[in-house]
């Protein structure tokens, strides 16, 4: 992990050859290190991603900024899918303070 100049660590959730809701959810589970009872639905996401107690270490003070990168190819093929992952970032983001979700390269 990285940090920006705010001093914020960067966590990568990489979509990289993600397709559908299912291959999303693994991924964050992996990239995120949510824990197994994570439920694998937008519910259970935009929780895990306000919850600051399952942040990285040092994160809950210092803030964590969530680049997604790779999303292009799951935005095109499952527009819907993905206009409802950008609603549960953006919903995230609102209720977890010191929680900053970016699309980096696509």
């Amino acid at each position: 992990m990285t940090e920006d100049p705010a001093g914020r660590l960067v966590v990568t959730l990489d979509l990289d050859g993600v397709t559908d809701k299912a291959g999303l959810m693994d991924r964050c589970a992996r990239d995120l290190a949510l824990p197994d009872w994570f439920g694998r639905n937008w519910d259970a996401l935009a929780d895990s991603l306000a919850d600051p107690s399952l942040w990285p270490e040092g994160a809950r003070d210092r803030g964590v900024v969530l680049v997604v990168r790779g999303w292009r190819a799951y935005a095109e093929e499952r527009p819907d899918e993905w206009t409802v992952a950008e609603e549960v970032f953006a919903e995230a983001t609102d209720r977890g303070p010191g929680l900053f979700v970016t699309l980096g390269p696509g």
